[in-house]
């Protein structure tokens, strides 16, 4: 009788499973642009919309960006792109025959968006999901980024096609998940968390937005939303809290504006300290 295993001629599901020609893993990680050189890739998730994702990965980029580093945004959010509305930038970006370049906004932060690519940017993206994915990968090997010390990649939320394709193709390393304070959240972040460990990539910690409102008046600390439940969730998952942000009509004033290049976000400043552990674990 034959042994089972994996030949050179004959390979089937059957006889192939355990062999040392199954334990090789594939790489689907693409190439950054030949005029690229970025030194850290960080993802901002979501486990649901409406969470403030976009906001959280803006205040990141503002605060290292203010601290001196080189920042660029990839707007990975196709269908629901946010981040040139919020710093007033409009396309088209430019191109030639070496790739596409980013727009820079008022305080010298790169971005790629869907929206710098469109001749109307308020005209729907009506793609299926393998062009969408395919799109985002063209963002990092097409995009001329030039030198950046970190890149922050703002997802669309849930875990599809997009977070499957960044998580894939993307050396990340690592994402940090965006969440509210409502109860349900448990739920979502556990998803996202669990995503992210199926595919071997590192939490660096949960940014909680809408955690409060002061009130104008007292400068009480209101919480619409009930009480948090973020530390008790980060705990069991043995992840950092990075941050705890209220919901501050000036911030989003100035989103609105397209002026969120004026905004310095100290309720992500507790978040700096992981993200300068990169750096050091690069050097």
């Amino acid at each position: 009788m034959a042994e089972r295993g994996c030949s050179s001629t004959s390979c089937s599901k059957e006889n192939c499973a355990g062999c040392e020609h199954n334990k090789e893993k594939k790489s689907f990680l693409v190439e950054q642009n030949v005029y690229s050189d970025i030194k850290h890739i960080i993802g901002v998730v979501s486990g649901k919309g409406g969470v403030g994702k976009s906001m959280a990965t803006a205040s990141l980029a503002n605060m290292l960006a203010a601290k001196g580093y080189r920042v660029g945004i990839l707007d990975a959010d196709i269908t629901g792109p946010s981040i040139p509305k919020m710093y007033g930038v409009h396309g088209p970006a430019q191109a030639d025959d070496e790739g596409i370049y980013p727009m820079i906004t008022e305080n010298d932060i790169k971005i790629m968006s869907i929206n710098l690519l469109m001749p109307d940017e308020e005209a729907p993206v009506i793609w299926r999901g393998p062009v969408i994915s395919n799109m985002v990968k063209q963002f990092f090997t097409d995009v001329i980024w030039g030198e950046l010390d970190y890149l922050l990649v703002d997802m669309p939320p849930g875990t599809g096609d997009v977070p499957l394709t960044v998580f894939q193709s993307l050396p990340l390393d690592g994402i940090v998940i965006v969440s509210s304070p409502q109860d349900l959240v448990r739920l979502i972040v556990k998803k996202a968390y669990n995503m992210a460990k199926t595919m071997d990539v590192k939490v660096l910690g949960i940014i909680e937005n809408y955690s409060f409102v002061k009130c104008p008046d007292c400068q009480k600390e209101i919480k619409v939303f009930g009480e948090s439940h973020i530390d008790e969730i980060a705990a069991e998952l043995d992840v950092k809290v990075l941050g705890k942000m209220p919901i501050d009509p000036e911030f989003a004033a100035k989103a609105d504006e397209g002026k969120f290049s004026e905004v310095y976000n100290p309720y992500v400043e507790s978040s700096f300290a992981v993200i300068r552990a990169l750096k050091k674990q690069e050097n």
